[in-house]
């Protein structure tokens, strides 16, 4: 390998040097992809695509945009471009700061596009970008070629002979990749794409402001922070919504929001087309507002301060909230309740949610609001019920005790039928019957921040188990979904069906 630290091009450099080397005759070739193990594979498939044309474009993934599971890319963008860029038959290198090629294909208009024999068959993509790659290339009067070299999958030797994962979570993915192979958790995830839910829950409006701790005031007991952004995340149960939006066809969402309509525009822009929302609107009350105070270069949170009134909602509104409730029923194949102790679902609501003969899954958190008053105790019979460590032992009114033994108590004084706790990065298990327990450990990388996470998990867990997938499966996909909320700061990421395949394709290969 020969090193040439002037193959690594800015934008600006790349458009000159490409543009240089069409006026001269010359003919481009671009290769795309993440290239996280460079191996024979990649060689083989470089030293061909060089065949077909004179300059040899090689433009990498930047790390944001790498999707292939936790802990991925091993290395990252600046370490990738330096190894590719030593390869002699590379030309010229360029870390692509966009989701995908397209944008790049546009600007330089390559004569050839070459990938490897694997995205032949384009359907096999779950992304479906290679599709719109091919599209834009053909656009620009461009060719698109395969390579015909033997392909190496760096997910797998990643996988097999890297430290990435923990002997548990080793042992957990090997038990799923010998049940179950990609297409098979495809189809079956495709099955969801008919159903229609009714969401129920509390809108929030999750209010982020970043800045740089001065230290504490000279005159007063307290720490400084001079603000310097503020962000605002559609939180609480709208979240939810979003998180199902590209599983399922229909959301119907109703939820609470203050009298005065406040962020109205905010959560009307930030919701999926197809979620109908029902607004109840509280008299005398702001929409739900949690602002989270952050220092900025740790992104540790200093301070909450809540703006909610938790006064009960009047009989009248409240009657409206029970009409729509079995008015919607109809129209649904399953319900769920995002309870996060506000006031929304009375006893008598909850009485209502349960009488529908559909099944029910139920999200009831504990928060600093609430603790000490929120409880299950008005929900009987549950279908499913997430609830996270500290919260079941809120509930059972126990600290120390084995926290599968709680859960079984906890399930058969509630009569639930699948019980899923979540314990952080000791992961979570499910519990059905109030017998059978499957464990699942946690696939978090990095925790950023935990808020949202629940919803994330009982979004997705609800509507796999709708489809009778199997608990293990159904549990394996759900903590993914946890995983990739408390990667993000607040709800700035949903969940999307076709990333979330990709990542579970790449993990049990």
């Amino acid at each position: 390998m020969k090193k040439n630290s002037k193959k690594i091009f800015s934008l600006e450099e790349l458009k000159k040097k490409i543009l240089i080397e069409k006026s001269r005759g010359k003919k481009i070739v671009h290769c795309h992809g993440v290239f996280d193990l460079i191996h024979v594979g990649h060689i083989k498939h470089f030293k061909s695509a060089k065949k077909n044309g004179d300059i040899l474009l090689v433009s990498i993934t930047s790390d944001q945009f790498v999707n292939k599971g936790f802990g991925r890319p091993i290395f990252n963008q600046s370490l990738r471009a330096e190894v590719i860029s030593s390869l002699e038959c590379v030309d010229a290198v360029f870390i692509n700061n966009f989701q995908t090629p397209i944008n790049l294909i546009n600007l330089i208009k390559p004569d050839i596009y070459f990938k490897g024999p694997d995205y032949q068959n384009v359907h096999k993509d779950k992304t479906k970008n290679i599709i719109k790659e091919i599209k834009s290339i053909k656009k620009i009067g461009g060719k698109v070629m395969f390579s015909k070299d033997m392909t190496f999958s760096s997910s797998n030797l990643i996988n097999n002979h890297y430290n990435l994962h923990s002997e548990t979570q080793k042992l957990f993915l090997k038990n799923i990749s010998r049940k179950y192979n990609i297409d098979t958790i495809s189809r079956a995830i495709d099955k969801i794409k008919n159903l229609n839910v009714l969401l129920i829950g509390e809108t929030i409006i999750d209010q982020y402001i970043f800045g740089e701790v001065l230290g504490k005031s000279g005159k007063e007991p307290h720490l400084v922070m001079q603000q310097e952004k503020k962000e605002n995340y559609l939180g609480g149960a709208a979240a939810i919504g979003n998180h199902l939006s590209s599983f399922c066809k229909k959301i119907y969402f109703s939820t609470i929001i203050g009298e005065e309509k406040d962020f109205m525009g905010f959560i009307k822009k930030t919701l999926r087309k197809n979620i109908i929302v029902n607004f109840i609107y509280k008299k005398d009350s702001p929409t739900i507002i949690k602002k989270r105070f952050i220092d900025k270069i740790t992104n540790n949170k200093l301070l909450g301060v809540y703006n909610i009134n938790e006064k009960k909602l009047s009989n009248k509104i409240e009657l409206t909230l029970q009409k729509l409730i079995k008015k919607i029923s109809k129209k649904v194949d399953l319900i769920l309740i995002s309870d996060y102790g506000h006031s929304l679902i009375s006893h008598k609501t909850a009485k209502i949610l349960l009488s529908q003969n559909k099944l029910v899954c139920l999200n009831a958190q504990v928060n600093a609001s609430n603790t000490g008053y929120h409880s299950l105790r008005k929900y009987k019979k549950i279908d499913t019920l997430i609830i996270n460590e500290n919260e079941l032992r809120h509930e059972m009114r126990d600290k120390t005790s084995d926290v599968v033994l709680l859960a079984k108590n906890l399930s058969k004084i509630f009569s639930i039928k699948i019980l899923v706790v979540t314990r952080g990065k000791n992961g979570a298990f499910i519990i059905k019957d109030k017998l059978k327990v499957i464990h699942c450990p946690a696939f978090a990388n990095e925790v950023v921040d935990k808020v949202g996470a629940g919803d994330a998990m009982l979004a997705l867990i609800s509507l796999c188990l709708k489809i009778k997938m199997p608990e293990e499966l159904a549990l394996f996909i759900g903590s993914l979904a946890g995983a990739t909320a408390v990667e993000n700061i607040g709800n700035s990421k949903f969940i999307n069906k076709n990333e979330l395949l990709r990542q579970i394709e790449y993990l049990i290969k």
